[in-house]
């Protein structure tokens, strides 16, 4: 009987040990995610190499763009307003694209067009602005799933890079 009384004891005090070293796994994971500033995998898209697909837009200038008028090398973003990772990777896409010489377009993704008013004012300074509801015309020509979304066209008008962090790849 005396065995049976330490065995629930122990295994009692190992449970209880478990839990608190859970609950510090659970707190430290958490300070991490909250201080962590990095971008999720952009899923799906157009994969490096292949051809920039047709697609036709109007920006919000009124000027059309399409795939024959943005030749490569051409930097492409696709932003929502109320996606984290996208307001804070825009002051660097901005940046960006203000210091190269590739062509830059920018696809604002919203259902209102109110809410994207100041992503598009910022973004007009340094690109042509498209804005579109989800999963329309150029999204879908990308086969954009998440945001925010990067691409890169080289001259030749193939996919040199897809990498949500700012590629290094477009010439400055």
């Amino acid at each position: 009987m005396p065995y049976l009384i330490v065995a629930v004891v122990l295994v009692g005090v190992l449970c209880v040990l478990n839990l608190l070293l859970t609950v510090g796994v659970i707190r430290r994971l958490r300070k991490q995610a909250a201080s962590a500033a990095f971008l999720p995998p952009m899923a799906g898209g157009l994969a490096i190499g292949e051809r920039m697909p047709e697609f036709a837009a109007t920006t919000t200038d009124g000027e059309p763009v399409s795939d024959e008028l943005l030749e490569g090398p051409a930097l492409i973003g696709f932003f929502s307003p109320s996606c984290q990772p996208c307001t804070e990777l825009m002051p660097r896409f901005i940046d960006h694209a203000r210091h190269t010489s590739a062509a830059v377009l920018a696809v604002v993704v919203t259902h209102s067009d109110d809410e994207a008013v100041a992503d598009v004012e910022r973004l007009a300074e340094v690109a042509r602005v498209v804005v579109e509801a989800p999963q329309a015309a150029i999204q879908s020509a990308f086969q954009v799933a998440g945001y925010p979304a990067l691409f890169v066209i080289g001259a030749d008008g193939r996919v040199t890079d897809n990498d949500p962090v700012l590629p290094a790849t477009v010439s400055a």
